[in-house]
């Protein structure tokens, strides 16, 4: 039974005691791939980094809203030259975060807009990150096109904006977050198909239980399995199996 890992930030400072160890393990017990996801220029080159050095590993480059104020907007150019990497397999995560609220929505529009515009103009899948943000960033999708290639990751919206979603080109995925007691999302997950659906940690936050409280990784990824396939009533080896071709067609995975 393998799982593909669609999104996780294995760079972060949480695993410097043991991230070449730990990548390693995952590679040998089950993880068929893993996508780390860069927030601004210097973690995209660290996801490349680690792309480089395992070959199940890829990235994706892009600036997340909640960084949009520390960054300027031309800085976005910067992804037209790191999306040339040939593991590089998306652009993002990027988006709308209101519930931080630490970068004016004009701003986060502008990075968000215009990194959907590189990932289209350069024919690659984007990452899309909405937090309390459900309305403005759907009328971003609206404005900028109708045909997209794209997941919107750890997914916080309604049923109605999912199927628009999928229809739009994009997958949904969800995270750890659906194990959790007061989860809201049993109801999403029984109304998408599971072609459309994507698991990832976003290691290392959002731990399932029933490690919650522990630092995340991709060797969780079967407890959100195990949920998924719970709610949908099948089995964990189909969820597995479906969702890595998912993340595979999606990120143009061979």
């Amino acid at each position: 039974m393998k799982f593909f890992e669609s999104h996780a930030h294995l760079y972060f400072d949480d695993y410097d005691k043991d991230r070449n160890k730990l990548i390693e393990e995952l590679l040998v017990s089950g993880i068929e791939g893993i996508v780390n996801a860069g927030v601004d220029t210097e973690t995209s080159e660290k996801c490349i980094e680690l792309a480089e050095r395992y070959g199940q590993v890829y990235a994706a480059c892009g600036f997340h809203p909640n960084d949009a104020a520390l960054h300027k907007i031309s800085d976005v150019e910067a992804l037209k030259s790191l999306i040339q990497h040939e593991k590089v397999v998306a652009v993002g995560e990027t988006g709308i975060d209101l519930y931080r609220d630490r970068a004016p929505l004009d701003l986060q529009k502008k990075f968000f807009i215009r990194q959907l515009e590189i990932a289209l103009e350069n024919d690659l899948p984007v990452i899309v990150h909405s937090r309390s943000a459900e309305e403005q960033t759907m009328d971003i999708i609206d404005q900028v096109s109708n045909d997209y290639r794209g997941v919107f990751h750890c997914y916080a919206g309604g049923i109605d904006s999912a199927l628009r979603l999928i229809k739009k080109g994009f997958y949904i995925s969800f995270t750890g977050s659906i194990t959790y007691k007061n989860s809201d999302r049993a109801d999403i997950i029984k109304n998408i198909p599971l072609e459309n659906i994507l698991l990832e940690t976003d290691s290392p936050f959002l731990t399932p239980v029933p490690n919650r409280g522990k630092r995340n990784d991709p060797s969780n990824l079967r407890f959100i399995a195990q949920k998924i396939a719970e709610i949908k009533g099948i089995s964990i080896e189909q969820v597995a199996s479906v969702t890595t071709l998912n993340s595979k067609k999606l990120f143009g995975i061979n």
